[in-house]
């Protein structure tokens, strides 16, 4: 379906045209006439389906239908878990909104503050920003949200998990009641239900892909592997595969650290991005990525969210995400906008329990492959080398008790004075 069948005006036509593309997603077909309507939505959207095109284009059009010559105030905000995704979603709205006389900024932590504020000084019609950083605007008295007509809840499910729930909730002491509100969420989780419940009035569900499923486009790929030869076997993957440009996820920083250092050595040019890395720094590694001035990427939970690289074929979990949801989120960097992509998983038997609720979310088992120089031992043949061990040493037990039996010759001592008072 063409983007111009959904009733959208010429500039902003122009602009996706501008971005290279105008046939619809099939979120898009669904969210933008949903969001016409001025209904609260509840959708269901993997990352890379078009998501953040599918909520800004009616957005930006009903705003520019409202817009006074020179005369800007905040009617739509949009909040999101981290700085990375704030500045992808700023990025877009600058971009389908081009041909409009709207504005829009971008607040998150890290940066200036008071830059943030003279900016929101100057008049805006549109705020991407991070709920923390927005709470600090809020107290300073940088802007008024009196006027928000439209909030958005860009992957909710990851704010919630993240543990920013009791900022949402402020936050929304400083919006009007009357407002249209589109939670997005590529998982349905107890915690984003809740808040459903309590923040949307009978909200229509757009579920383009049940909630938790992953882009078909995808290919899903697991290799068990012995803990210990984790490293040799990612570092073999991406060198014999001769995949030049992968992303590795991984739970912590430090591990984040400790693989940039063994793959570099390895010869396999690599960065780290997690938490404790400044934004500059974050921003250059993936500056280097997306031009191939390296060819690995490692990267924690936190830090890859919302990072956009369109031509990223392969994605690794070096280990199962805490959080099962965040393996959506992880493999959600490839395959994006209908392009084929690679997502291969390493497990340790350590994870066998991680791995079935993995799983039981995905609904299917991820197919395997086995190599065996890395691979466990299988479950069978440990039990017959177990079972065998456990025979010779009940066979060399009973040979033992007999021989036992069997009289020694006793050599004769010589008693001692301290043998004598020992008796």
């Amino acid at each position: 379906m063409s983007l111009a069948t959904l009733g959208l005006s010429p500039s902003l036509l122009r602009a996706t045209k501008d971005k290279g593309y105008s046939t619809a997603t099939q979120i898009q077909k669904e969210l933008i006439p949903a969001i016409l309507t001025g209904r609260d939505i509840l959708a269901g959207a993997q990352t890379g389906s078009g998501k953040t095109a599918g909520y800004a284009l009616p957005m930006l059009q009903e705003l520019a239908k409202s817009y006074r010559e020179d005369h800007h105030y905040p009617q739509a905000l949009i909040l999101v878990p981290t700085r990375e995704l704030a500045r992808q979603i700023y990025t877009s709205f600058k971009d389908y909104g081009k041909y409009l006389p709207l504005k829009s900024t971008v607040l998150y932590g890290g940066a200036n503050i008071s830059a943030q504020s003279n900016r929101l000084g100057s008049g805006m019609d549109i705020i991407i920003a991070t709920s923390g950083r927005l709470l600090e605007h809020l107290n300073r008295n940088s802007l008024s949200l009196e006027s928000i007509r439209y909030l958005v809840l860009d992957e909710a499910d990851t704010t919630l998990d993240m543990g920013f729930l009791h900022e949402i909730s402020q936050v929304l002491t400083y919006l009007p009641q009357a407002r249209q509100n589109i939670l997005i969420s590529a998982t349905l989780t107890p915690a984003l239900k809740r808040l459903s419940d309590e923040m949307l009035n009978k909200p229509k569900l757009i579920e383009t892909d049940r909630m938790g499923s992953t882009a078909q486009s995808v290919q899903q790929l697991l290799y068990p592997v012995i803990a210990e030869k984790k490293e040799e076997l990612l570092s073999y993957l991406i060198g014999s595969r001769n995949y030049s440009q992968v992303m590795v996820f991984v739970r912590k920083k430090e591990l984040a650290d400790q693989l940039s250092t063994t793959l570099n050595t390895h010869g396999l040019k690599t960065e780290a991005i997690h938490g404790d890395k400044s934004s500059g720094a974050r921003d250059r590694a993936l500056e280097k990525f997306k031009t191939g001035m390296i060819r690995v990427l490692v990267a924690t939970d936190i830090a890859a969210r919302g990072l956009d690289i369109p031509t990223l074929e392969v994605v690794i979990n070096y280990d199962i995400p805490h959080v099962l949801g965040d393996y959506i989120h992880r493999i959600g960097r490839t395959g994006r906008a209908g392009r084929k992509g690679l997502a291969i998983t390493l497990s340790a038997p350590e994870e066998s329990i991680a791995l079935g609720d993995l799983e039981r979310l995905l609904g299917k088992a991820i197919p395997k492959e086995i190599l065996p120089e890395y691979a466990p031992p299988k479950q069978g043949s440990t039990q017959k080398k177990s079972k065998a061990k456990a025979e010779i040493k009940k066979t060399a037990g009973a040979f033992g008790r007999k021989k036992s039996r069997t009289p020694r010759a006793s050599k004769k001592r010589k008693t001692t004075k301290r043998d004598g008072w020992k008796r």
